[in-house]
């Protein structure tokens, strides 16, 4: 399944910051970065329930926001995209 991953982590102490980074590495380890505070994500069920019980785990959730988009396929016919767009299809060839 695709799903969008977003997030806003209160980065005004330090602790906030070192939340960040680690939000931002656990989202890397499921998909890619389309924005700053956004990943796009190819998961099954069981990868899904991870990369959540991993967020989780990290965000405060009296001070962070985490949003979990489930995307309905094809991916293409929901996301319009303007400007530089960096995504990297999975099903294409990596190489040419």
């Amino acid at each position: 399944m695709d799903i969008l991953v977003t997030y806003d982590v209160n980065t005004e102490t330090r602790e906030g910051r070192g939340r960040l980074r680690k939000v931002a590495t656990i989202c890397k380890d499921f998909g890619q970065r389309v924005q700053y505070s956004v990943f796009e994500c190819r998961v099954s069920a069981a990868q899904l329930e991870s990369l959540r019980d991993r967020l989780l785990k990290v965000i405060n959730e009296d001070e962070d926001s985490l949003r979990i988009y489930h995307l309905h396929p094809p991916r293409e016919k929901n996301i319009e995209s303007y400007g530089r767009d960096d995504y990297v299809s999975y099903e294409d060839p990596l190489v040419y």
